[in-house]
């Protein structure tokens, strides 16, 4: 492995902690000044909104300026979304904490793009390892992270919640240090070679069934994911479980997200990429079963680690069928594309949470997740089909 790699890793150790403290913080800070229950995700949600916006301006500014220039730029943002944050609690204005959580999205998505970064930066052969151990990394934030919000939320400043956002802010300055020495370019300038081929417009790109499969599988591994998680903190909250449970549940969630990623490379080169797929569609099934059998704390705790498994494969496999599947020139703009996409389906996931939490309670939307992922799995595969037949 290259020392920009490890770079990267180290980098998205510090970056990636900001992300389990949102969990916890997005919905809520957003319940505490929501005008309405129904609202209570609305921060969150905006937040992954965000992405709709800024994926493709930030991969293809990547594409030109190099990564670490927009690593430091998303960085500089998450401090200024920390900041943005913490005083809206402190004016108590949720109209601001949207539009912080707005700069916070925004940020997030340009962080997002260390999984490339990290599969660049080593040889073909490494890349599904790479990916997944850049992942897996993550499994330190999500120790970590839920720590620093518990410790912080209600520190600092005399708003609750406005110390985690303060905190969330130095965290993001911190994470500037190993940004500042990495390489400036990452990927590599295109050869000659590459630059005088012919040009392939994004539609035909997109029109590939493997790229189509690529962008499904990682968008529905990540829609699974949020609507459960993003209300987990509510639903508990409601039926009487105390704070800390809250994050701990949502520690061990983030802890299944990453630390399968140790192996999930390994498994993708030795058994194939669709079939653990496969199999993390089917424990993002289950963990929505379980979602249904109740409300109990060991209820929340299997059903949220079963979906941070399901997520790992889902989206690492989705996300190497996408870098295998396109070439160095197509990258910024695809992958930008494909952020974009995570982003509307994260976006409806989130806002679709919060409506079927208010207005029906935990069961029915457990539910209507189950259908839903029923449904979407069945479109992938018929994809995959088509893709092996193409």
């Amino acid at each position: 492995m290259t020392r920009n790699f490890w770079l990267i890793v180290i980098a998205s150790i510090i970056l990636g902690a900001p992300m389990p403290m949102l969990i916890l913080l997005g919905a809520l800070a957003g319940q505490s000044l929501a005008p309405t229950p129904t609202l209570a995700t609305l921060p969150p949600s905006i937040q992954m909104l965000a992405g709709i916006v800024v994926a493709i301006p930030f991969s293809v500014y990547m594409g030109k300026a190099g990564r670490r220039n927009g690593f430091l730029l998303g960085a500089a943002i998450l401090i200024a979304g920390g900041l943005c944050a913490a005083f809206a609690l402190t004016i108590k204005s949720f109209l601001l904490l949207c539009i912080a959580h707005l700069i916070l999205g925004a940020a997030l998505i340009g962080l997002n793009f260390f999984r490339f970064a990290a599969a660049e930066s080593v040889s073909d052969q490494h890349k599904a390892k790479a990916i997944s151990f850049l992942l897996a990394s993550g499994l330190i934030a999500a120790l970590f992270g839920p720590l620093i919000y518990t410790h912080f939320k209600d520190a600092l400043l005399p708003a609750p919640f406005a110390g985690g956002y303060v905190a969330l802010a130095v965290i993001a300055a911190i994470g500037c240090i190993p940004l500042a020495f990495m390489d400036k370019l990452l990927p590599s300038t295109p050869q000659a070679s590459a630059k005088s081929a012919p040009e392939i417009s994004k539609r035909e790109i997109l029109a590939r069934p493997v790229v189509l499969l690529a962008i499904g599988t990682a968008a529905i591994s990540q829609a699974a994911m949020v609507i459960l998680m993003v209300p987990t903190p509510l639903a508990m909250e409601f039926v009487g479980h105390a704070g800390h449970h809250s994050a701990d549940v949502i520690r061990w969630h983030v802890i299944a997200m990453f630390a399968p990623g140790f192996f999930t490379g390994y498994l993708i080169t030795r058994f194939g990429v669709m079939r653990i797929i496969s199999i993390g569609f089917i424990v993002l099934l289950g963990a929505g079963i379980v979602a249904l059998q109740g409300t109990g704390l060991v209820h929340f705790y299997v059903s949220l680690i079963l979906l941070g498994i399901g997520w790992n494969f889902g989206f690492i496999g989705g996300t190497y069928l996408l870098q295998s599947a396109i070439t160095e020139n197509e990258r910024p703009l695809i992958q930008g594309i494909n952020d974009t996409l995570l982003a509307i389906a994260s976006s409806l996931a989130s806002f679709s949470a919060g409506v079927l939490y208010a207005g029906f309670g935990w069961e029915t939307l457990s539910a209507a997740t189950l259908v839903a992922l029923f449904v979407a799995i069945v479109a992938i595969f018929l994809t995959n089909r088509i893709n092996r037949t193409a």
